[in-house]
């Protein structure tokens, strides 16, 4: 039997997430990012196709780095404006049952006890079916949002979340104890002040002496998922992530990195792979709707999400002249760049690239022989699934339920029902806590 093959949604609270352009389509719905009811009718979309997540992506800042300007992102709705994606999720919840929800959250701009508490929150409300992408940000223009003149170097990042970790960690694992929720109504105890503990922490980057202001919930930490593809990001997934997403690629490469990951720890790990599906019921039905869909593809919305995220301002550069500058945001966006090109970057094999106004080049064809090339690539190299992009929306997620799953689910590859439990039980198939040797559970009484 092939391996069951895991799907999260990858969106994001605001009209154009990385398919740049696709809003403009007639049948697209994406302008309704600002309604309730957009989200909850992907949320029950997406629970009727057995999906484990929503992952919802988030970032701080705007995309000002093509000509110095964030006019092209204005324009183009290059992710912005943008929705706090936390309050979409009680809503979401509440007319689902199963369906798990990752937030990305940023951890350089604020301070560890206000974000504990929100998550802590979230778990409880969701029923445990809460997770974070953990980042560290890649903007300036987040950073002068913040009061600082730019961001910090990309490794100093990561050092100051290695604090920022030990801290929600003590928060949510150490502050209250299992038991110390008595909710004794004849003695009128509700909790036992002699298992709710006072973390006090003085580092480099924070100062705490406080409580936790919440009992502990479902999951206690939240499923924890990392992006960091360098090596410094790797070195930090195998510490403290449950699920990591990769870019994807050719499969020997990505195995090579789905190896590594799982070497560096001893815990288990999912690993998602990033996709752009384009369906249809015959090879020729999903060609014509790439046709269709790729005429409203906006390069400049793509080049201002390049600019951004890999640092490097394409407004500078001609078409074939190869882009030397260093860069302090993405930095395994610039190799992945580089790769594309044959070893040389340019601005010319990064426009190559956008197919739907996104680097990354979608899969099309007949459900039937996707469902074959997911199953080949997740043997190839091991991975656990897939983030699936948007395009059109939601006609691309509602193939995705009626065309695709089905074919995953008529090769053995797709779950036919919801395991029971927290979002990290159906995703691991153990507690709803997390286990030793991660470094929260150890500090758990």
């Amino acid at each position: 039997m092939p391996r069951e093959i895991r799907l999260n949604a990858f969106d994001m609270a605001c009209v154009g997430h990385l398919q740049h352009g696709m809003w403009t389509h007639p049948a697209d719905r994406s302008v309704n990012y600002k309604r309730l009811d957009h989200w909850l009718d992907m949320a029950r979309l997406l629970e009727r196709g057995l999906f484990d997540g929503l992952f919802l992506a988030d970032v701080l800042g705007v995309y000002d780095v093509l000509d110095g300007s964030p006019d092209a992102a204005l324009r183009s709705a290059a992710q912005v404006p943008l929705l706090d994606p936390a309050v979409l999720v009680p809503a979401m919840a509440a007319v689902t049952t199963q369906l798990g929800f990752g937030i990305t959250a940023n951890l350089s701009y604020e301070a560890p006890y206000l974000f504990a508490r929100r998550m802590s929150s979230l778990d409880h409300i969701t029923g445990g079916r809460v997770g974070w992408n953990i980042v560290t940000g890649y903007l300036d223009s987040a950073a002068r949002a913040m009061g600082l003149p730019a961001q910090g170097a990309h490794d100093d990042r990561y050092d100051a979340a290695e604090e920022y970790m030990e801290l929600v960690y003590r928060l949510w694992e150490e502050s209250w104890a299992e038991d110390a929720v008595r909710a004794d109504r004849m003695a009128g105890i509700y909790a036992d002040p002699a298992r709710v503990r006072r973390i006090r922490h003085e580092g480099r980057q924070h100062r705490l002496d406080a409580l936790h202001l919440v009992e502990p919930s479902p999951q206690r930490t939240p499923v924890l998922y990392q992006a960091g593809a360098s090596a410094r990001g790797q070195a930090f997934a195998a510490r403290h992530a449950e699920c990591v997403f990769l870019n994807g690629g050719p499969a020997p490469a990505v195995a090579q990195q789905v190896a590594a990951l799982r070497a560096a720890t001893s815990r288990p790990i999912r690993v998602f792979v990033g996709a752009t599906l384009v369906l249809g019921r015959t090879e020729a039905e999903a060609q014509a709707k790439l046709d269709d869909w790729r005429a409203h593809a906006s390069v400049e919305g793509a080049l201002a999400h390049a600019s951004a995220s890999l640092g490097v301002d394409f407004g500078k550069y001609g078409l074939d002249e190869p882009i030397t500058a260093e860069s302090n945001a993405i930095q395994s966006n610039l190799l992945a760049l580089a790769r594309a090109g044959g070893g040389l970057a340019t601005k010319r094999t990064l426009m190559d690239q956008f197919i739907l106004g996104s680097r990354q080049r979608p899969m099309v064809g007949a459900a039937g022989r996707i469902a074959e090339e997911l199953i080949a690539y997740a043997e190839a190299t091991g991975v656990d699934g897939f983030n699936l992009s948007r395009t059109v929306t939601p006609a691309c997620l509602e193939d995705v339920v009626e065309l695709l799953v089905p074919e995953l689910q008529s090769r053995g590859a797709y779950k036919t029902a919801y395991g029971p439990g927290t979002y990290r039980e159906k995703l691991f198939g153990a507690g709803p806590r997390l286990a030793p040797p991660h470094p929260a559970a150890l500090l758990r009484r």
